[in-house]
């Protein structure tokens, strides 16, 4: 379920108080443990986490006009969702995520890299957190490029992390 919220604030707002809370939190989580270089903001009508394109000016091969994203936050109809991209990249990410989950004795429900939830306490913050803090944006820059089929791999001429003014040189 998209939302057509254009502000996190907005999107927030806009939900019932239940998933409000519930999202609040997890965001809270999130904003807590996101490394340096990532930005928030609003992403394919979900909260999103993700590498601007001052730092990946190539953006994301699917759409490169949009920042690269590395999580997202969201209200389904029948489910809250977490997106987390680095443990769909990186198989040894996912693992020490779905380890942590069990070890906190919460039942996991996730996809490739959506993890649903329906309540609060279904989530154990700590670990989300913990996910989120172990990949800064270097790290994931290197896992989104080695998962990238080489066809559909745009450029990154100007290298990761190098700060641009967002305009590019004519060849």
């Amino acid at each position: 379920m998209q939302s057509k919220a254009t502000t996190v604030e907005q999107y927030i707002q806009q939900l019932p108080d239940d998933r409000r809370d519930a999202i609040e939190a997890v965001r809270k989580t999130i904003l807590k443990n996101l490394p340096k270089g990532f930005e928030e903001g609003m992403q394919y009508g979900m909260i999103g986490y993700y590498v601007p394109h001052s730092h990946y000016p190539a953006g994301y091969h699917c759409d490169p006009k949009q920042p690269l994203p590395f999580a997202a936050l969201a209200s389904q109809k029948n489910y809250m969702s977490l997106y987390l991209m680095g443990c769909y990249g990186e198989e040894k990410e996912r693992e020490r995520f779905e380890q942590a989950w069990a070890k906190a004795g919460k039942k996991l429900d996730m996809g490739k890299s959506c993890v649903r939830f329906r309540k609060l306490d279904d989530v154990p913050l700590e670990v989300v957190g913990a996910a989120i803090k172990r990949v800064g944006v270097k790290k994931y820059i290197e896992i989104y490029e080695a998962s990238v089929p080489a066809k559909t791999k745009k450029p990154n001429t100007q290298g990761p992390l190098k700060k641009t003014t967002g305009a590019r040189k004519k060849k």
